[in-house]
């Protein structure tokens, strides 16, 4: 049995959102465009992040176009964004990051 995310209320989208750089609410989604400097680093990034939200059984909306990635997140069964998708897009983030050397 799968557990049902709620959907987020207004006031915690927007905690959220301050949380999330870059993110915004677009048809009642989460939504970024990530750039990146070449093809094979957006999709470097497109592949980890296809690991972990297959871990978490919770799949982006997005496309990518060379060196650009866009993205947009909502829980369909709930009707909207919810933590699972503040979760993936922080993720999101953190593998967006250059790595050290």
């Amino acid at each position: 049995m799968s557990e049902r995310s709620p959907r987020l209320e207004e006031a915690q989208l927007a905690r959220a959102l301050s949380g999330l750089p870059g993110w915004t609410l677009a048809g009642g989604k989460l939504h970024k465009d990530f750039k990146f400097s070449s093809f094979v680093t957006a999709f470097g990034f497109m592949t980890s992040v296809a690991l972990v939200a297959e871990s978490a059984n919770h799949h982006p909306e997005w496309s990518n176009v060379y060196s650009r990635v866009s993205v947009d997140l909502m829980t369909h069964d709930a009707g909207g964004v919810t933590e699972k998708d503040v979760e993936l897009a922080q993720e999101m983030e953190e593998l967006s990051q250059p790595r050290g050397k």
